[in-house]
């Protein structure tokens, strides 16, 4: 029962991990279709992780968008991690917000403030308007 293809020192079971006598190399082109899927997924990888400050930023709907995604883009072509840990931080914390109360009160403050007039149309108070009663429920009495 030999085989008469086979070498007489050749074993009759030879691993499919070998290369076959026509060139072939099966193992070869496994690990090249796996290092290169490898290669694509760490990379796609690495770019998520890169936009993930960007992508939180842009769901909370943040103040300081374009900063965060500066941040990002320069930890990216950098490799520097310290602009990549203050866009996370920048985007993950909301600053909290003064310039709405502040307009507000100036708000507010410009409805209460009376009317521009010039100095030539101030009025003049009369002097009944100057004596003040003692009670300012009582009207004062006309003297006359």
């Amino acid at each position: 029962m030999s085989n008469p293809d086979l070498h007489h020192m050749a074993h009759g079971h030879v691993p499919g991990y070998l290369p076959g006598a026509d060139g072939s190399d099966p193992l070869f082109t496994v690990m090249a279709v796996f290092t290169i899927v490898l290669i694509m997924g760490i990379g796609a990888l690495y770019f998520t992780l890169h936009a993930l400050p960007e992508k939180m930023a842009h769901t909370d709907n943040h103040m300081q968008f374009q900063l965060i995604g500066i941040l990002s883009v320069m930890a990216l072509f950098t490799h520097n991690n310290l602009f990549w840990v203050a866009a996370i931080v920048i985007a993950a914390f909301r600053m909290p917000d003064f310039l709405t109360p502040i307009q507000s009160i100036a708000g507010s403050l410009k409805r209460l403030e009376p009317n521009e007039i010039g100095p030539e149309e101030v009025p003049v108070p009369t002097v009944s308007e100057k004596v003040s009663s003692p009670d300012p429920a009582k009207p004062q009495a006309e003297e006359g």
